[in-house]
């Protein structure tokens, strides 16, 4: 059943957030590029549909699956039902909510079929949160945040880069403000830069980076921490050629965590 619930060589929390990402990619895709396509399809005349994002990266409009339970859990049913019941757009933002909603419900349902600690799912859902939502992206929310932070002094912003240009002097690398490879073939990849803040929290703690903590960057996930809360100190770091987090460390100590079997 490829695309619903095909989970082959998915356990950790990287492949879990992968996951996210492409199904998110084609929800999206549905709803912007592909849009006037989605529209035609969601056919009040037809029957229960729902809209599902594959973890190809595309999208498909179709009924539920014919068993129960369904291997993964299912989208918002019936969306072609309200379709000309209300203005384009409001539908179009009401299937971006559920949308979302759908997709915050399989990250955490793979998160319990493959038993995620709550380091694991703090992890994975600030990565998530990370991301602008569907539902802000369809509705322009990611622009008017932005132009709203460009009539705002940029102190803050010039600050976090002066920190992380003392971070690269002292050898430690960069944190990244987006997770994945960009999808170019995507212009609603574009948004989610302007979107994006720039402050890097701490993957434990979660408090917001300060120039006066020492703080430590995985070499694997890109994850950042402060020394404090994975207890290495700066005069440690620098013997450590690759840190690895946690997270990671507990991965590669040979977690079993089993491959669910595609459907």
């Amino acid at each position: 059943m490829e695309g619903e619930g095909g989970q082959d060589g998915v356990s950790s929390v990287v492949d879990v957030f992968g996951d996210y990402k492409a199904r998110r990619a084609g929800i999206l895709k549905a709803l912007t590029t592909d849009f006037e396509k989605f529209y035609r399809e969601c056919h009040p005349e037809r029957e229960n549909l729902c809209l599902f994002g594959l973890s190809t990266g595309d999208w498909r409009v179709s009924p539920p699956v014919d068993y129960v339970p369904s291997e993964l859990p299912e989208p918002t049913l019936g969306i072609n039902f309200s379709r000309d019941g209300m203005p384009k757009e409001n539908w179009l933002h009401t299937v971006a909510a559920h949308s979302d909603s759908w997709l915050l419900a399989v990250a955490f349902f793979l998160a319990c079929g493959f038993n995620f600690d709550k380091a694991e799912r703090e992890h994975l859902f600030s990565m998530i949160n990370d991301l602008p939502t569907v539902h802000e992206i369809v509705t322009g929310a990611t622009k008017k945040k932005s132009n709203k932070n460009s009539g705002v002094s940029n102190d803050n912003s010039n600050k976090f880069k002066s920190n992380s240009k003392e971070l690269e002097q002292r050898g430690y690398k960069l944190a990244k403000h987006h997770n994945g490879k960009p999808n170019k073939d995507e212009d609603v990849e574009l948004e989610e830069e302007d979107y994006e803040d720039e402050k890097t929290l701490c993957g434990r703690c979660r408090e917001v980076y300060a120039s006066d903590e020492f703080w430590i960057g995985c070499d694997i996930c890109d994850a950042w921490y402060h020394g404090k809360c994975v207890k290495i100190t700066e005069a440690l770091a620098k013997q450590i050629k690759k840190y690895m987090c946690p997270v990671c460390n507990s991965k590669r100590a040979g977690l079993n965590i089993p491959n669910r079997q595609a459907g």
